[in-house]
């Protein structure tokens, strides 16, 4: 059984040899640590392998990501970074004026230069399952133009320019999927931090009014092309998994520590595929290899299923030991899984 059909009898339920596997990790990671990150996957290698960036060259962007400084994407947004190997933060939004709303542009012509052809040879030489890993960021892409702050406010006043910032971005993000909706890739991936540290960011009600119509016009998309819907999310979302279920998300990455692993196993078991995680706040960071081990055990009991269900996946953080980010896979394996 080659990796794509295990990733692809996972998400279908349909007893795969084993677990599928993915690791995520920080820039900082392959920066500073790159021979432990080529051990580690020479011993535990991905099953997921994300497709190459297709993108043209934005007229916004310039400097360089992921070092001390600032840098600005191609959206116009200023980044800082403190600390070398991490993305930063977004300290000067374009947006944030409202009136520069009115003569503001998407990043159409990264689109209008991207090479599907790059993409397809990719796909056509891989036996793994091929991952789009899109920009499309709906709510994180609007607090990154006009300021967290500024959306939240006006998310509770209702102000019409949240709804013409929101539907600018949704626009933009409908033609990037429809240009991945047109490779090979076997899944497309799509992502919006939602939860705070135990609720959502904002009441579940306004996010199904404002936000679910449009996640779900993006599965819809994505299913009618014949690919797997994948989207990450961080924080407390227990309010959603139900609206994500409904809507067609296939697999869901989210911080189940955050929340009852335990309940979320029991209402939503093969219902969707829950791609990773393991509490990379505490246990990855602070704990032992035996912690680890433990806490996989702990999802394991929660969430496998011998049908599928499962993706063993997880983060590799700055500071985080090799020997943790060892644990995990190895105890996936040791379970028979």
């Amino acid at each position: 059984m080659d990796s794509r059909e295990r990733v692809e009898k996972a998400l279908r339920f349909y007893y795969p040899d084993r677990v599928p596997r993915e690791l995520w990790y920080l820039p900082g990671i392959e920066m500073f640590q790159k021979d432990e990150l080529d051990r580690l996957l020479f011993h535990y290698p991905n099953d997921i392998v994300r497709a190459p960036s297709p993108y043209g060259v934005s007229s916004r962007a310039s400097g360089i990501p992921n070092t001390v400084g600032s840098y600005t994407d191609e959206w116009g947004c200023v980044w800082t970074v403190a600390e070398p190997g991490v993305v930063g933060e977004v300290k000067h939004p374009p947006l944030a004026d409202w009136s520069a709303l009115d003569s503001y542009r998407a990043p159409y012509e990264i689109l209008n230069q991207a090479d599907a052809d790059k993409v397809n040879a990719f796909c056509s030489t891989s036996g793994h399952f091929v991952l789009a890993s899109t920009g499309v960021r709906l709510f994180e892409r609007m607090q990154f133009l006009c300021g967290t702050e500024a959306l939240f406010m006006n998310l509770a006043y209702g102000a019409d320019e949240v709804l013409r910032l929101r539907d600018l971005v949704h626009d933009f993000f409908l033609e990037e999927l429809a240009f991945w909706c047109q490779t090979d890739v076997d899944g497309i991936s799509f992502m919006d931090d939602w939860g705070a540290q135990n609720r959502l960011l904002i009441s579940p009600q306004l996010w199904r009014e404002l936000f679910r119509p449009l996640y779900a016009e993006y599965c819809r998309m994505i299913h009618d092309a014949g690919k797997w819907v994948f989207m990450h999310s961080d924080g407390h979302i227990s309010a959603i998994y139900a609206d994500l279920v409904e809507i067609g998300v296939d697999a869901l990455n989210s911080q189940l520590f955050c929340m009852d692993i335990e309940a979320l196993g029991q209402e939503y078991r093969g219902k969707l595929t829950f791609w990773g995680e393991i509490d990379r706040q505490s246990v990855l960071a602070f704990g032992t290899p035996q912690d680890v081990s433990a806490a996989v055990k702990r999802v394991n009991a929660a969430l496998g299923d011998p049908a599928g269900g499962v993706i063993a996946q997880c983060e590799w953080g700055l500071n985080v030991p090799y020997a943790n980010v060892e644990a995990v896979f190895q105890t996936w394996m040791e379970m028979g899984t």
